[in-house]
């Protein structure tokens, strides 16, 4: 069965934007006929496909004709930019291919940096990152909505294919006014503030939970991978650092490692889609590039 671009290029808008008249504006035709076309690929499907609410979410069955939408998009978009053609500029610029990729926070904010630098070189690529814990990450495949994630789940989501990345190490520090002398190495982990990332960080009650330890009172929410790190320099408690920006702040004097040389180390993987593409194929040689450089085997 073959479904109408215009149908599912309405649909993937719809679910991009959260709703009727966002999309609308998006691909420049008026509501009613955004609301025409997803109403005419439910009727083909017999299914419904979205969600009316605020946002506009995909059902299980619009997931997957959202994540169709997108493949084709991808598809028509390379063959455009490969026969030198793109009906929609008229003023000859180069045509634009879409990337939706997932990420967690200290991934970009640290190896995942260098993939950037290499997308940058690519003309007409638009990325959109979508920054996201790499426990939750395979959602975001799952409903079509990116192309590639960084994750920490190893089971491919269907339709896509999984590699190992390597680990990326934590460790637990703590602004060295926060520890009394000799405390780093044995910490009272029920006495000391505690600083998250946010709701779904669980490496800090995962250190814990290895050590029997409890969760102290008072628990810090900081949502930014810099910032999180700027947090617990300022003492405002300890939490798990990634190395690569543990190390520099180790040299510094700015942080002290708590439990000596004790760590977590979290496994990544990335996971892509199951398709013929060339810039996607560009796009995993330069995630697993850095990947090597960057991640402990």
């Amino acid at each position: 069965m073959t479904y109408a671009a215009p149908q599912l290029a309405a649909l993937v808008a719809v679910c991009d934007t959260g709703t009727f008249e966002a999309a609308a504006r998006t691909l420049h035709v008026t509501p009613s006929a955004v609301s025409q076309r997803v109403r005419a690929l439910e009727s083909e499907v017999g299914q419904v496909l979205v969600r009316r609410a605020t946002p506009c979410t995909p059902t299980d069955a619009g997931a997957v004709l959202v994540r169709l939408g997108r493949a084709q998009a991808l598809l028509a978009a390379e063959a455009r930019a490969e026969l030198g053609l793109d009906p929609e500029d008229a003023d000859g610029a180069v045509p634009r291919l879409d990337l939706g990729v997932a990420v967690n926070a200290d991934s970009l904010a640290t190896w995942f940096r260098e993939v950037l630098a290499v997308v940058a070189q690519w003309p007409g690529v638009a990325l959109g990152l979508h920054v996201e814990d790499q426990a939750w990450s395979h959602d975001l495949l799952r409903e079509g909505r990116v192309l590639g994630a960084v994750t920490s789940d190893p089971v491919a989501v269907q339709g896509c294919r999984v590699e190992p990345l390597g680990t990326l190490r934590y460790r637990p520090a703590a602004a060295p006014a926060l520890v009394g002398p000799g405390e780093a190495v044995r910490p009272d982990w029920s006495r000391l503030p505690m600083v998250v990332f946010n709701d779904k960080d669980a490496l800090q009650d995962q250190w814990l939970a290895r050590r029997g330890a409890a969760p102290p009172r008072v628990v810090h929410r900081v949502p930014t991978s810099a910032d999180f790190v700027a947090a617990i320099e300022a003492g405002l408690g300890w939490g798990m650092v990634p190395e690569p920006q543990l190390v520099p702040a180790l040299q510094a004097g700015a942080l002290v490692a708590l439990a000596g040389e004790e760590h977590l180390d979290v496994a990544l993987h990335w996971q892509r889609w199951r398709l013929g593409s060339e810039v996607l194929d560009r796009l995993s040689d330069a995630v697993r590039g850095a990947a090597r450089r960057h991640l402990r085997a």
